[in-house]
């Protein structure tokens, strides 16, 4: 139980020129649930194909259970649902699992890897006649009857809708609760927040912040205050409120940024008796995200005891 799941030691991968990782050390322990953010070009995908050991690191060292990780996904340890994966069209779901599961040692039954991906009412349709959100199901199903340690997701509910997103991550409890490990990469903010415990953001190739979603949300250190009622020609004055570092304007809504919202608040009845509909809102994983993941010079340093 020591041993960690996933060990990334200065891991770097260059295409040519490009740096796609660039000196990632990672440690997740067994039973994590970690979300890996980041914009497109992070390297998110490039770090995962690595942990996978689906493509070589430039330098550096890649480990799955303390071992090389094709020996982990060869002992069936690891279930894995990547962009690239396709599953044959032609062939129904339950067949498309069966093949797999015949793949592996000690599989789970075909119908409880069906019933845990909400496959059960699709398993006898063709894949190529599958929605968007069927297919991400039935992918999953094929990711999990090896009855893996360790579940890597890469952008698991891409083309699900609202309703499809809540189903998969309803079945992905499940997995969870059993005390296994997840990674899993995505551009929802609000899945990472909810679900995961453990929070990784990339930046250019490398890891900017790592903590909990509490603690990634605390980074930006300030709260907005949405009001209405003061006017376009009050917004050089409002700029000049003791805490406030940003200020937006829609129509006759009006959001300051503060990193001292109590003195701004105060400030702001004060001078403007007017303003009114007042909000007081926490920063948000979006907040967060947008602040580390700003292209150097673009947004003000950010300081935090999670910051890599």
């Amino acid at each position: 139980m020591n041993t960690p799941v996933i060990q990334l030691r200065g891991l770097r991968k260059r295409f040519g020129a490009v740096a796609a990782v660039d000196g990632v050390d990672l440690t997740i322990r067994p039973g994590e649930v970690v979300a890996l953010l980041g914009p497109n070009g992070a390297g998110k995908t490039t770090t995962v194909d690595l942990a996978l050991g689906l493509s070589t690191p430039t330098t550096g060292e890649a480990l799955l259970f303390g071992e090389d990780p094709r020996v982990a996904v060869v002992a069936g340890r690891v279930g894995a649902m990547l962009q690239g994966g396709a599953l044959l069209p032609d062939m129904t779901v339950r067949e498309a699992v069966a093949l797999v599961a015949a793949a592996h040692r000690r599989p789970m039954p075909v119908d409880e890897a069906l019933r845990r991906a909400r496959c059960t009412e699709i398993a006898g349709r063709r894949v190529n006649k599958l929605s968007g959100g069927q297919l991400q199901r039935a992918r999953f199903a094929v990711a999990v009857v090896s009855d893996p340690d360790l579940l890597v997701l890469d952008e698991p509910t891409a083309a699900m809708d609202v309703e499809a997103r809540h189903t998969f991550w309803s079945s992905m409890r499940e997995f969870t609760d059993a005390g296994r490990t997840v990674v899993f990469a995505t551009h929802y903010l609000d899945e990472a927040d909810t679900f995961a415990d453990r929070i990784v953001i990339m930046r250019s190739g490398r890891v900017v912040a790592d903590g909990t979603p509490a603690e990634i949300k605390a980074i930006t250190a300030t709260r907005a205050i949405r009001f209405s009622g003061v006017g376009p020609a009050e917004h050089v004055a409002l700029r000049g409120l003791p805490g406030v570092v940003g200020l937006e304007a829609r129509h006759d809504a009006v959001t300051l940024r503060s990193d001292r919202s109590d003195e701004t608040l105060r400030a702001l009845l004060a001078a403007f008796p007017q303003a009114h509909d007042i909000q007081v809102v926490a920063s948000t994983m979006d907040d967060a995200f947008l602040a580390l993941t700003a292209e150097p010079g673009t947004a003000e340093p950010v300081s935090g005891g999670v910051l890599a």
